[in-house]
């Protein structure tokens, strides 16, 4: 019976709803679940429409208050406006490169009058061999996070931890797979809260450490 509870559980977890021992329980059951681990990833796109949702309805409705039918098109459009902006930063950013020769620095740049604080951090772990570059971009509600992962072990269930000044922990994001990965998260930490980032397996073995510098 509590094994089909922690198959129920996925999706709580991946939107960051367990507590913290629930959330260890479950991930000593990804270890053992690659089914499970797999639904964990695939809750990616469901997270962030609904983060998108939470930004698009005001803070006076009620948390339970049901989606009008111009949601989708709100939607879709912020989607569609996030994407230019990530396009227009791209340019900012090779610009910057290449005027200022300053690799993975923070970038603070107004595009179309929005100002833009974004950074990105790389780093190999001699002893895992796992490569990881995490790229962020401050929010009003915390982090917006893109992962991504070159790791050649196998397949295995792992996720991206973000650790605060203070010491509290928060999980990014998750996946099984093997390879090289890309994958969205995020976290109620913004950037200068954050200490590091750390890649763990669901067994709790440390993968990499990246350092905001």
């Amino acid at each position: 019976m509590r094994s089909l509870e922690r198959h129920r559980d996925v999706g709580a977890y991946a939107l960051g709803v367990l507590d913290e021992a629930e959330a260890f329980r479950f991930e000593d059951h990804l270890m053992e679940c690659p089914k499970c681990a797999a639904h964990v990833t695939e809750f990616g796109p469901v997270t962030r429409q609904m983060m998108l949702y939470r930004r698009a309805t005001p803070r006076v409705v009620h948390p339970m208050a049901q989606p009008g039918p111009q949601l989708l098109n709100r939607l879709l459009g912020e989607v569609a406006t996030r994407h230019r902006a990530r396009r227009r930063r791209l340019l900012y950013a090779v610009a910057a490169s290449v005027a200022l020769t300053v690799g993975g620095s923070s970038l603070a740049m107004t595009a179309g009058g929005d100002t833009v604080r974004t950074s990105s951090i790389e780093a190999t772990d001699a002893r895992s061999g796992v490569w990881a570059q995490v790229t962020t971009e401050d929010e009003d509600w915390g982090t917006q996070v893109e992962l991504k992962v070159k790791d050649e072990s196998g397949p295995r269930a792992c996720h991206l931890v973000a650790i605060s000044q203070d010491g509290k922990e928060e999980t990014v994001t998750g996946w099984n797979a093997t390879g090289d990965n890309t994958m969205m998260g995020s976290s109620t930490f913004h950037a200068d809260q954050i200490d590091r980032y750390e890649v763990r397996t669901s067994g709790g073995e440390h993968l990499v450490t990246l350092e905001p510098s």
